[in-house]
Protein backbone atom coordinates (compact mmCIF):
# COMPACT_ATOMS: atom_id res chain seq x y z
CA UNK A 1 0.00 0.00 0.00
CA UNK A 2 2.81 2.37 0.91
CA UNK A 3 4.57 1.56 -2.34
CA UNK A 4 1.48 2.44 -4.39
CA UNK A 5 1.10 5.74 -2.55
CA UNK A 6 4.78 6.51 -3.18
CA UNK A 7 4.36 5.80 -6.90
CA UNK A 8 1.26 8.03 -7.08
CA UNK A 9 3.12 10.83 -5.30
CA UNK A 10 6.08 10.46 -7.66
CA UNK A 11 3.79 10.64 -10.70
CA UNK A 12 2.06 13.68 -9.25
CA UNK A 13 5.38 15.45 -8.73
CA UNK A 14 6.62 14.55 -12.22
CA UNK A 15 3.37 15.54 -13.97
CA UNK A 16 4.04 19.32 -14.15
CA UNK A 17 7.42 18.73 -15.81
CA UNK A 18 5.95 16.31 -18.32
CA UNK A 19 3.09 18.68 -19.16
CA UNK A 20 5.51 21.60 -19.55
CA UNK A 21 7.75 19.52 -21.82
CA UNK A 22 4.80 18.48 -23.99
CA UNK A 23 3.58 22.06 -24.28
CA UNK A 24 7.11 23.23 -25.11
CA UNK A 25 7.29 20.67 -27.94
CA UNK A 26 3.73 20.58 -29.24
CA UNK A 27 2.92 24.31 -29.37
CA UNK A 28 5.78 25.30 -31.75
CA UNK A 29 5.10 22.23 -33.89
CA UNK A 30 1.38 23.01 -34.07
CA UNK A 31 2.09 26.64 -34.99
CA UNK A 32 4.51 25.51 -37.72
CA UNK A 33 1.90 23.14 -39.14
CA UNK A 34 -0.70 25.94 -39.10
CA UNK A 35 1.60 28.49 -40.74
CA UNK A 36 2.52 25.95 -43.43
CA UNK A 37 -1.10 25.98 -44.62
CA UNK A 38 -1.24 29.78 -44.96
CA UNK A 39 -0.12 32.23 -47.60
CA UNK A 40 1.76 34.16 -44.93
CA UNK A 41 4.36 36.72 -45.99
CA UNK A 42 5.67 39.33 -43.56
CA UNK A 43 5.44 41.99 -46.28
CA UNK A 44 1.75 41.21 -46.76
CA UNK A 45 -0.44 41.52 -43.63
CA UNK A 46 -3.20 39.37 -45.13
CA UNK A 47 -3.15 35.64 -44.37
CA UNK A 48 -5.09 33.25 -46.58
CA UNK A 49 -5.54 29.52 -46.21
CA UNK A 50 -4.00 27.61 -49.14
CA UNK A 51 -3.81 24.07 -47.75
CA UNK A 52 -0.88 22.14 -49.22
CA UNK A 53 0.08 24.94 -51.59
CA UNK A 54 3.27 25.78 -49.68
CA UNK A 55 4.38 22.16 -49.77
CA UNK A 56 3.81 21.93 -53.53
CA UNK A 57 5.73 25.17 -54.02
CA UNK A 58 8.63 24.14 -51.76
CA UNK A 59 8.99 20.61 -53.16
CA UNK A 60 8.66 21.89 -56.74
CA UNK A 61 11.26 24.59 -56.24
CA UNK A 62 14.50 23.69 -58.11
CA UNK A 63 16.39 25.04 -55.10
CA UNK A 64 14.93 22.24 -52.97
CA UNK A 65 16.53 19.47 -55.04
CA UNK A 66 19.83 21.38 -55.12
CA UNK A 67 19.75 21.92 -51.34
CA UNK A 68 18.84 18.26 -50.72
CA UNK A 69 21.74 17.13 -52.89
CA UNK A 70 24.11 19.53 -51.11
CA UNK A 71 22.89 18.32 -47.72
CA UNK A 72 23.52 14.68 -48.58
CA UNK A 73 26.90 15.54 -50.10
CA UNK A 74 27.92 17.52 -47.04
CA UNK A 75 26.79 14.87 -44.56
CA UNK A 76 28.31 11.97 -46.51
CA UNK A 77 31.64 13.71 -47.10
CA UNK A 78 32.09 14.80 -43.49
CA UNK A 79 31.13 11.35 -42.21
CA UNK A 80 33.65 9.69 -44.52
CA UNK A 81 36.45 12.08 -43.51
CA UNK A 82 35.78 11.86 -39.78
CA UNK A 83 35.41 8.07 -39.84
CA UNK A 84 38.55 7.32 -41.87
CA UNK A 85 40.85 9.94 -40.38
CA UNK A 86 39.32 9.46 -36.93
CA UNK A 87 40.41 5.81 -36.92
CA UNK A 88 43.88 6.63 -38.26
CA UNK A 89 44.52 9.49 -35.84
CA UNK A 90 43.15 7.49 -32.90
CA UNK A 91 45.56 4.67 -33.75
CA UNK A 92 48.46 7.12 -33.91
CA UNK A 93 47.80 8.93 -30.63
CA UNK A 94 47.14 5.61 -28.90
CA UNK A 95 50.85 4.85 -29.23
CA UNK A 96 53.33 5.90 -26.56
CA UNK A 97 55.45 8.93 -27.54
CA UNK A 98 56.85 12.08 -25.98
CA UNK A 99 54.22 14.82 -25.57
CA UNK A 100 51.26 12.50 -26.14
CA UNK A 101 49.05 14.35 -23.64
CA UNK A 102 49.68 17.70 -25.32
CA UNK A 103 48.96 16.25 -28.76
CA UNK A 104 45.70 14.71 -27.51
CA UNK A 105 44.65 18.03 -26.00
CA UNK A 106 45.39 19.88 -29.24
CA UNK A 107 43.45 17.30 -31.27
CA UNK A 108 40.35 17.65 -29.11
CA UNK A 109 40.51 21.47 -28.87
CA UNK A 110 38.74 22.29 -32.21
CA UNK A 111 35.59 20.53 -30.99
CA UNK A 112 35.20 23.19 -28.27
CA UNK A 113 35.56 26.13 -30.69
CA UNK A 114 32.25 27.81 -31.48
CA UNK A 115 31.16 27.17 -35.09
CA UNK A 116 31.03 30.90 -35.83
CA UNK A 117 34.59 31.44 -34.58
CA UNK A 118 35.86 28.37 -36.42
CA UNK A 119 34.26 29.49 -39.69
CA UNK A 120 35.75 32.98 -39.33
CA UNK A 121 39.21 31.53 -38.65
CA UNK A 122 39.07 29.41 -41.79
CA UNK A 123 37.62 32.23 -43.88
CA UNK A 124 39.96 35.05 -42.86
CA UNK A 125 43.14 33.39 -41.56
CA UNK A 126 43.45 30.18 -43.56
CA UNK A 127 41.49 30.31 -46.82
CA UNK A 128 41.58 34.02 -47.65
CA UNK A 129 42.87 34.31 -51.24
CA UNK A 130 45.15 37.28 -50.42
CA UNK A 131 46.16 37.20 -46.76
CA UNK A 132 45.37 33.61 -45.77
CA UNK A 133 47.93 31.06 -44.66
CA UNK A 134 47.14 28.72 -47.55
CA UNK A 135 47.61 31.51 -50.11
CA UNK A 136 50.99 32.32 -48.53
CA UNK A 137 51.91 28.64 -48.72
CA UNK A 138 50.85 28.49 -52.37
CA UNK A 139 52.99 31.53 -53.25
CA UNK A 140 55.91 30.04 -51.31
CA UNK A 141 55.99 27.19 -53.82
CA UNK A 142 55.42 29.48 -56.79
CA UNK A 143 51.76 28.53 -57.27
CA UNK A 144 48.71 30.72 -57.83
CA UNK A 145 46.63 31.09 -54.63
CA UNK A 146 43.22 29.48 -54.65
CA UNK A 147 40.03 31.43 -53.97
CA UNK A 148 38.51 28.57 -52.03
CA UNK A 149 35.00 29.91 -51.45
CA UNK A 150 34.61 30.84 -55.13
CA UNK A 151 36.37 27.98 -56.89
CA UNK A 152 35.68 25.13 -54.44
CA UNK A 153 32.83 26.33 -52.19
CA UNK A 154 31.39 22.96 -51.14
CA UNK A 155 34.84 21.47 -50.55
CA UNK A 156 35.62 24.45 -48.31
CA UNK A 157 32.49 23.90 -46.23
CA UNK A 158 33.23 20.17 -45.96
CA UNK A 159 36.77 20.88 -44.71
CA UNK A 160 35.55 23.37 -42.12
CA UNK A 161 32.82 21.12 -40.76
CA UNK A 162 35.08 18.04 -40.82
CA UNK A 163 37.74 19.98 -38.88
CA UNK A 164 35.16 20.72 -36.20
CA UNK A 165 33.81 17.15 -35.91
CA UNK A 166 37.00 15.14 -36.38
CA UNK A 167 38.05 15.62 -32.71
CA UNK A 168 34.74 14.13 -31.59
CA UNK A 169 35.35 10.98 -33.64
CA UNK A 170 38.95 10.77 -32.42
CA UNK A 171 37.86 11.08 -28.79
CA UNK A 172 35.23 8.32 -29.06
CA UNK A 173 37.48 5.97 -31.04
CA UNK A 174 40.51 6.59 -28.83
CA UNK A 175 38.46 5.71 -25.77
CA UNK A 176 37.36 2.49 -27.48
CA UNK A 177 40.95 1.61 -28.43
CA UNK A 178 42.08 1.92 -24.84
CA UNK A 179 39.54 -0.72 -23.81
CA UNK A 180 40.92 -3.35 -26.20
CA UNK A 181 42.32 -6.59 -24.83
CA UNK A 182 46.08 -6.49 -25.39
CA UNK A 183 46.32 -10.25 -24.94
CA UNK A 184 44.52 -10.75 -28.25
CA UNK A 185 47.10 -8.60 -30.04
CA UNK A 186 49.96 -10.41 -28.36
CA UNK A 187 48.51 -13.79 -29.27
CA UNK A 188 48.01 -12.66 -32.89
CA UNK A 189 51.59 -11.42 -33.06
CA UNK A 190 52.86 -14.73 -31.71
CA UNK A 191 50.84 -16.51 -34.42
CA UNK A 192 52.58 -14.40 -37.06
CA UNK A 193 49.75 -11.97 -37.85
CA UNK A 194 50.98 -8.76 -39.51
CA UNK A 195 49.95 -5.19 -38.84
CA UNK A 196 47.17 -5.16 -41.44
CA UNK A 197 45.86 -8.54 -40.34
CA UNK A 198 45.60 -7.36 -36.75
CA UNK A 199 43.93 -4.12 -37.85
CA UNK A 200 41.26 -5.71 -40.08
CA UNK A 201 40.54 -8.74 -37.88
CA UNK A 202 40.94 -7.30 -34.36
CA UNK A 203 41.00 -3.49 -34.23
CA UNK A 204 38.36 -2.67 -36.84
CA UNK A 205 35.71 -5.11 -35.48
CA UNK A 206 36.34 -3.68 -32.01
CA UNK A 207 35.70 -0.16 -33.35
CA UNK A 208 32.45 -1.11 -35.13
CA UNK A 209 30.17 -0.04 -32.28
CA UNK A 210 31.88 3.31 -31.49
CA UNK A 211 32.01 4.07 -35.23
CA UNK A 212 28.27 3.46 -35.44
CA UNK A 213 27.66 5.84 -32.54
CA UNK A 214 29.88 8.47 -34.18
CA UNK A 215 27.95 8.19 -37.45
CA UNK A 216 24.58 8.43 -35.68
CA UNK A 217 25.41 11.47 -33.55
CA UNK A 218 27.25 13.33 -36.31
CA UNK A 219 24.46 12.74 -38.83
CA UNK A 220 21.89 14.29 -36.49
CA UNK A 221 23.95 17.47 -36.15
CA UNK A 222 25.29 17.61 -39.72
CA UNK A 223 21.77 17.74 -41.13
CA UNK A 224 21.38 21.15 -39.45
CA UNK A 225 24.70 22.77 -40.48
CA UNK A 226 24.01 26.47 -40.97
CA UNK A 227 26.52 28.80 -39.31
CA UNK A 228 29.50 27.68 -41.39
CA UNK A 229 27.60 28.35 -44.62
CA UNK A 230 26.15 31.65 -43.42
CA UNK A 231 29.53 33.03 -42.31
CA UNK A 232 31.59 31.91 -45.32
CA UNK A 233 29.63 31.53 -48.58
CA UNK A 234 26.09 32.68 -47.80
CA UNK A 235 24.78 29.66 -49.68
CA UNK A 236 26.60 30.57 -52.90
CA UNK A 237 27.92 30.93 -55.42
CA UNK A 238 24.41 30.42 -56.71
CA UNK A 239 23.06 27.39 -54.86
CA UNK A 240 26.33 25.47 -54.66
CA UNK A 241 26.49 25.48 -50.85
CA UNK A 242 22.81 25.91 -50.01
CA UNK A 243 21.61 23.04 -47.82
CA UNK A 244 18.12 22.49 -46.42
CA UNK A 245 18.79 24.51 -43.26
CA UNK A 246 20.07 27.51 -45.23
CA UNK A 247 17.25 27.25 -47.78
CA UNK A 248 14.65 27.41 -45.00
CA UNK A 249 16.47 30.38 -43.47
CA UNK A 250 16.53 32.25 -46.78
CA UNK A 251 12.86 31.46 -47.34
CA UNK A 252 11.90 32.87 -43.93
CA UNK A 253 14.28 35.76 -43.25
CA UNK A 254 15.39 36.83 -46.73
CA UNK A 255 12.14 36.36 -48.64
CA UNK A 256 9.90 36.85 -45.56
CA UNK A 257 7.83 33.83 -46.64
CA UNK A 258 6.78 32.37 -43.30
CA UNK A 259 4.35 29.90 -44.88
CA UNK A 260 6.89 28.48 -47.32
CA UNK A 261 9.58 28.32 -44.64
CA UNK A 262 7.22 26.49 -42.28
CA UNK A 263 6.46 23.94 -44.98
CA UNK A 264 10.18 23.56 -45.63
CA UNK A 265 10.81 23.07 -41.93
CA UNK A 266 8.26 20.25 -41.79
CA UNK A 267 9.82 18.63 -44.85
CA UNK A 268 13.23 18.83 -43.18
CA UNK A 269 11.78 17.26 -40.01
CA UNK A 270 10.37 14.37 -42.04
CA UNK A 271 13.70 13.81 -43.82
CA UNK A 272 15.61 13.95 -40.54
CA UNK A 273 13.25 11.46 -38.93
CA UNK A 274 13.57 9.06 -41.86
CA UNK A 275 17.37 9.25 -41.60
CA UNK A 276 17.21 8.81 -37.82
CA UNK A 277 14.89 5.80 -38.17
CA UNK A 278 17.28 3.89 -40.40
CA UNK A 279 20.34 4.95 -38.39
CA UNK A 280 18.76 3.85 -35.12
CA UNK A 281 17.91 0.47 -36.65
CA UNK A 282 21.50 0.09 -37.83
CA UNK A 283 22.82 1.10 -34.41
CA UNK A 284 20.46 -1.33 -32.68
CA UNK A 285 21.57 -4.24 -34.84
CA UNK A 286 25.21 -3.33 -34.30
CA UNK A 287 24.84 -3.11 -30.53
CA UNK A 288 23.05 -6.45 -30.35
CA UNK A 289 25.89 -8.29 -32.07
Amino acid sequence: MATQQTQKLARLLIAPSVVLLLVWMIVPLAMTVWFSTLNYNLLNPEKTFIGLGNFRYFLGNPAFLASLRNTLLLVGSVLAITAVFGVLIALLVDQAFVGRRIVRLMLIAPFFVMPTVGALIWKNLLMHPVSGFLSWLWRLFGLTPVDWFTQYPMLSIVLIVAWQWLPFAVLILLTALQSMDEEQHEAAMMDGAGVFDRFFHLTLPHLARPLTIVVLIETIFLLTVFVEIYVTTGGGPGLQTTNLAFLIYSQALLQYDVGGASAGGLVAVVIANIAAFFLVRIVGKNLET
